[in-house]
């Protein structure tokens, strides 16, 4: 009787780790999807604010084609690691057509540019919220499939840790202007 009682609560033990480490994971799954609606919205806005610079810095094409390829490889990255590296590279050209746009007084007393300004940076600044969200339920996740015990029951069903949002060294280098 003793020994059906201890495997009762070694089949329940395991039943609570497992259960915990399928929530956590599909909190990490829910966060990454609230990075990428913030970064749908972001993507909806770029294409009206390339199209905005483009009248008035038509000699800038290297600029606004950098920013629509950096888009378009966002949107066919299919791995999570895959879209932060392409996030972190439309964040960088994105720097670079902001500096651009300061080179042209008529584009930013723009009525649409400012709009269209003020809009991506309320949505950068979502987007920058909730990849901390992110890193923080990645990180109560990771710990949970790298610390003991949860780490075995981990291994055997197959939980792997997840990537962090980091941003990369491009992303902190100023734009570099040239005319």
């Amino acid at each position: 009787m003793p020994f059906i009682i201890i495997i009762a609560v070694l089949v329940i033990i395991v039943i609570i780790m497992y259960n915990g480490l399928v929530a956590k994971r599909n909190k990490v799954k829910n966060q990454w999807s609230q990075i990428e609606v913030q970064l749908k919205r972001r993507f909806d806005l770029i294409p009206n604010l390339v199209n905005t610079v483009k009248g008035y810095a038509a000699h800038e094409s290297g600029t606004l084609e950098a920013v629509t390829a950096a888009r378009t490889k966002y949107m066919t990255a299919t791995s999570p690691e895959a879209k932060i590296q392409a996030n972190n590279e439309l964040s960088g050209v994105l720097s670079r057509l902001f500096a651009v746009a300061e080179a042209y007084p008529d584009l930013k007393a723009n009525t649409n540019f400012i709009q269209l300004q003020e809009e991506l940076g309320k949505t950068e600044d979502k987007i920058a919220f909730a990849r901390q969200f992110y890193n923080d339920v990645v990180m109560t996740y990771n710990n949970s499939v790298a610390m003991f015990p949860t780490n075995i029951i981990a291994g055997i069903f197959g939980f792997r840790a997840e990537a962090f949002f980091d941003a990369e060294d491009e992303v902190y280098k100023a734009p570099e202007v040239k005319f």
